[in-house]
């Protein structure tokens, strides 16, 4: 199973050359899951720079994928990784979301490099 960054998810939706390394991936939505706080964190960023319309047929792609909404177990864990890693709020959820699923998580945000079960790259910038 696979986690997708909000920071891949938006390059991916953009069509640029760093969304094109997850962009296999994302097609397989069965092998995805979805914290819920990333559709917050995309849906936000899209509103901001496209329309409602447009930003809602992107989240509508990502909830192809399983939705993990945050509960108690996921929150207490999320805190516990947050103090050991450093980690933001939502950064810490998104990780104690792929350490309890067992997953790979794919990210452009620099919080999650050096973590386990991360494959982090730094963002392409067009030249």
């Amino acid at each position: 199973m696979n986690i997708i960054d909000s920071s891949f998810w938006l390059e991916y939706f953009a069509g640029t050359d760093s969304g094109n390394i997850v962009s296999a991936i994302i097609e397989i939505t069965n092998d995805i899951l979805i914290p819920a706080i990333t559709l917050y964190e995309v849906f936000k960023k899209l509103l901001l720079e496209t329309t409602e319309d447009d930003a809602l047929f992107c989240i509508a792609h990502m909830k192809q994928g399983k939705i993990v909404n945050l509960n108690d177990e996921l929150s207490l864990l999320a805190s516990k990784l947050s103090i050991e890693f450093k980690l933001p709020m939502a950064d810490s959820i998104i990780y104690a979301t792929n350490l309890k699923y067992n997953c790979v998580l794919w990210t452009q945000d620099r919080h999650f490099s050096g973590l386990d079960f991360v494959r982090y790259f730094e963002k392409i910038i067009p030249q």
